[in-house]
């Protein structure tokens, strides 16, 4: 096959390099890093003697020297909650994050449509706050017999006109707003994403390099497609700047434990890049979509079937399917959102019981708790793996939906305290895939020159990067996986607003430069 974007030259990993006049965050002085065989060999005071340990088990002799002169090196960041295909797709689609109405989304489309555009495709509304309620008629006006799919800034909506319902079969369920959810929006995206390989593992190539300019190294997929083939055939096309663990989903958990899948496993013929990840299951809903499942009832919804959000998975379904992942050896990782659904995961996690590979597993969002839930979540040790840039995106939708309860959301701050293990994503595309801008808002709770946003939940930056950093903690070790980012300005003095526009001068990979704006 032949390479697409995104590509590292394999011959490349084993080079021995030395990173001179290094400085580490933390630390006094600058150093000279050694790499070979893919790990830091050796971490000496710049000038000294290098260690005996630095010939590589390759023979070489001269390793290739990078003078860094005083940049800061960090372990390499893995972005922990990614959607990889809907990503790469974002900058194709047309971006409605700007639109504050529906009527200014219906304008969007207009404008697309008079471009003559076959199909409009739109990403990143966000109506919790809009004036105007979101219908079919209102797209009908402006599009005609156009089908316009738009999927919403939390993937668990999508509004549609009556071409677009009629086209993928699902008028009656939209109804007269035009507008699915949940699982029904879920299998729209599906099979909007079923493009030819070719075309999605290009842009998908394309993704990996932008990520590699902002320091990443891995990432988590939680595509709702089978994973295991697409990064499989990625990495023979020549896509190897990433680590990746990729996630299954219920549809697909038959599959996997027929064929032996087990979290941790490395995919053969990927260069030990790819990695079978979690058993991934949807518990609950959005905030935005006023869908996930809470104790207290949505301002306004009082009354209704759904005045608490809903339940995807009832809690008698959910503990069969979590063990059996568990007794196949995958870790479960479970979407919770609201503090109904986190309680409800937490207490499937208790009836897990001994099953100890369980113990590992993570709730994806932990976005509403209850203030005794966080103590549970450090007693099972499950770990909080938290997207703290949709704090900054949902404030005031919480301070609209979850009045008198923001205090409990998005509680980094209460779940670091106590002991949890925290891991940092984006939930791209719902927030950028650049581990920067989550370190950011964890530190900051700001964005946009507002008010910090309960700032009593901030973590520190050196707690921020350890939960950004795929398990390597806050800095960099002799002996570790040469996965490593090299940086401008030293994270753990700089401001959340510094932070978010971190400069990454290089990006390296098992020793070897995925990204270099060096300059030299």
């Amino acid at each position: 096959m032949p390479a697409v974007s995104g590509v590292m030259d394999r011959a490349d990993a084993a080079e021995p390099v030395l990173l001179s006049g290094a400085r580490l965050p933390g630390a006094d002085g600058v150093f000279d890093l050694s790499l070979a065989d893919g790990r830091v060999v050796s971490i000496t005071p710049t000038g000294a003697a290098p260690a005996p340990a630095l010939a590589p088990a390759s023979g070489a002799a001269h390793p290739r020297r990078i003078e860094l002169d005083g940049r800061y090196v960090v372990p390499g960041l893995h972005d922990r909650h990614v959607h990889a295909s809907q990503w790469a797709m974002v900058s194709r689609r047309l971006d409605l994050a700007a639109a504050a109405s529906a009527a200014e989304v219906a304008a969007l489309v207009a404008a697309s449509v008079d471009r003559g555009q076959a199909e409009v495709i739109g990403f990143g509304y966000r109506d919790g706050l809009w004036p105007d309620a979101p219908s079919r008629r209102l797209l009908d006006a402006v599009s005609g017999e156009v089908p316009v799919v738009l999927v919403a800034a939390d993937l668990h909506a999508c509004w549609l006109n009556s071409a677009a319902a009629r086209r993928h079969g699902v008028a009656e369920l939209a109804g007269d707003a035009g507008v699915l959810r949940e699982d029904d929006c879920f299998a729209l995206v599906r099979e909007l994403d079923d493009l030819a390989d070719d075309v999605l593992d290009g842009w998908v190539g394309e993704a990996a390099d932008r990520a590699a300019r902002r320091g990443v190294v891995g990432i988590t997929d939680y595509e709702m497609r089978w994973n295991r083939d697409d990064w499989a055939r990625r990495a023979a096309r020549g896509i190897r700047s990433l680590r990746v663990s990729f996630g299954i989903y219920t549809q697909h958990l038959d599959r996997a434990i027929t064929d032996g899948l087990r979290s941790g496993d490395l995919v053969e013929g990927t260069g030990g890049l790819v990695s079978v990840g979690s058993y991934k299951v949807i518990t609950d809903g959005s905030l935005n979509t006023r869908t996930a499942w809470c104790f207290d009832p949505y301002p306004g919804l009082e009354g209704h079937e759904h005045a608490h959000g809903v339940a995807t998975v009832p809690y008698d379904e959910l503990v069969p399917l979590m063990r059996t992942a568990v007794e196949a050896g995958l870790t479960p990782a479970v979407h919770a959102i609201g503090d109904r659904a986190n309680a409800r995961v937490l207490d499937a996690f208790e009836a897990l019981g001994s099953a100890g590979w369980a113990r590992r597993g993570s709730i994806e969002h932990a976005q509403l708790l209850r203030r005794e839930d966080v103590a549970r979540f450090a007693r099972l040790c499950v770990i909080a793996s938290v997207q703290p840039e949709h704090a900054m995106d949902d404030r005031d939708v919480a301070d609209r939906y979850w009045p008198g309860r923001t205090d409990r959301a998005f509680m980094l701050g209460g779940l670091a305290a106590a002991g949890v293990e925290l891991a940092l994503g984006s939930d791209a595309p719902v927030a950028p895939l650049d581990p920067w801008i989550a370190i950011a808002a964890a530190v900051g709770r700001t964005r946009d020159g507002r008010q910090p946003w309960h700032p009593e939940q901030a973590i520190e930056a050196r707690a921020a990067l350890a939960a950004s950093t795929g398990g390597a903690g806050h800095t960099v070790q002799a002996g570790a996986v040469a996965d490593l980012a090299v940086l401008d300005l030293d994270p753990f003095t700089a401001s959340a607003d510094a932070l978010r526009r971190m400069p990454v001068a290089a990006t390296l990979l098992a020793g070897a430069l995925t990204h270099d704006a060096l300059g030299g």
